[in-house]
């Protein structure tokens, strides 16, 4: 019972972090930030490919039924309203999702969390949302692979289908009238998943990120065609109304970055307004994938603003640059420079 504190506190960080986010918070989404689950193996279980997700967790049934009471309470002091959503599998029949036999586990997972700033259109369209079933997805795997259906051999990269764990050729899915259409144009790709019957995403794992990324989708070949024509016939619109957004998302990542160098003079205020900027502009830069641009980033959490400036003195003050250069391995180089990292922290954080 000891840890019981410190396990309060965790979840009610993970679920504020999720909360920021989305307006929602969902058991699996504290799972993950808990770090009990990985978000690979959660997109491998919505799309039904493992069993029950408890089997899965590196702790007992116990301890996840305290961490869910814990959710509970913290939800209900700060007015969310529950929300039981249905989960179905991404498989062609759909069917529900296990997280643990005990129907108790069951039944709190499936209950989401929701913001009461809501409006009932609102909450009625995110219940519709989470109530869908994933889509169909196959996988542009890494390496060599044979088809469990046909015993064909396919190289790296040649689509498969998982079903029930069993790698299947596009053929022997039944996929194999459908056309590849690369991810890269963003109303294309819709129009054409609007209008073809089926349409089955295609996703590759991405070992540095350890997470799945859409590389594009399988359409019909005449519906993409259609879907074609009509981008087509709105260039010129589409064109126009790119160019307000991106007048619109230059002013907002100019009004985020000058909030976070704002955050960056509170918390380190020796660091000078110039050299706050720049961190700022660096890691809030849209699309760089930098600790800025993350959740946590962008909603200006102390440690996610902490670990932008650590990561510009790691670069501007430090040799560690020169040190990756030299062959000096990564870690290594990074417990050399500590010692100076801290140094200028604590100067910074003086004032």
């Amino acid at each position: 019972m000891s840890d019981q504190p410190k396990l309060r506190r965790r979840v009610a960080d993970a679920a504020e972090a999720v909360l920021r986010k989305q307006k929602y918070v969902a058991p699996v989404d504290v799972l993950v930030g808990l770090r009990w689950l990985k978000p690979a193996g959660v997109e491998d279980w919505r799309l039904g490919r493992r069993g029950p997700l408890l089997d899965a967790l590196p702790v007992d049934g116990v301890k996840v039924l305290t961490a869910f009471e814990h959710l509970h309470d913290w939800a209900r002091e700060r007015g969310l309203r529950p929300s039981e959503a249905v989960y179905l599998a991404g498989t062609r029949d759909r069917r529900p999702l296990v997280f643990a036999e005990d129907e108790a586990l069951q039944r709190v997972f499936r209950t989401h969390w929701v913001s009461p700033e809501l409006s009932d259109k609102q909450r009625e369209k995110l219940e519709a949302r989470q109530n869908q079933a994933p889509d169909l997805v196959v996988l542009s795997p890494h390496t060599d692979w044979t088809c469990t259906g046909c015993g064909i051999r396919s190289a790296a990269g040649e689509f498969q289908y998982p079903e029930d764990d069993r790698p299947l050729c596009l053929s022997c899915a039944d996929f194999d009238h459908l056309v590849f259409l690369p991810s890269g144009n963003a109303a294309l790709s819709r129009r054409a998943k609007k209008e073809s019957t089926l349409a089955v995403l295609v996703t590759r794992f991405n070992k540095r990120r350890k997470r799945y990324e859409r590389q594009g989708i399988l359409v019909e070949e005449a519906a993409l065609e259609r879907a074609e024509g009509q981008c087509l016939a709105d260039e010129d619109v589409r064109a126009r109304r790119r160019e307000r957004d991106a007048v619109r998302r230059a002013a907002q990542d100019v009004e985020f970055q000058a909030a976070m160098a704002g955050e960056i003079r509170r918390l380190f205020p020796g660091c000078g307004a110039e050299r706050a900027q720049a961190i700022a502009e660096h890691a809030g830069t849209r699309g760089s994938g930098r600790v800025g641009r993350s959740a946590a980033g962008r909603a200006l959490d102390d440690e996610a603003v902490r670990l932008a400036v650590v990561a510009s003195i790691r670069h501007e003050d430090t040799d560690y640059d020169a040190m990756l250069m030299a062959g000096v391995p990564r870690a290594e180089a990074r417990d050399r420079i500590r010692p100076g990292i801290d140094r200028v922290l604590a100067r910074w954080e003086r004032g």
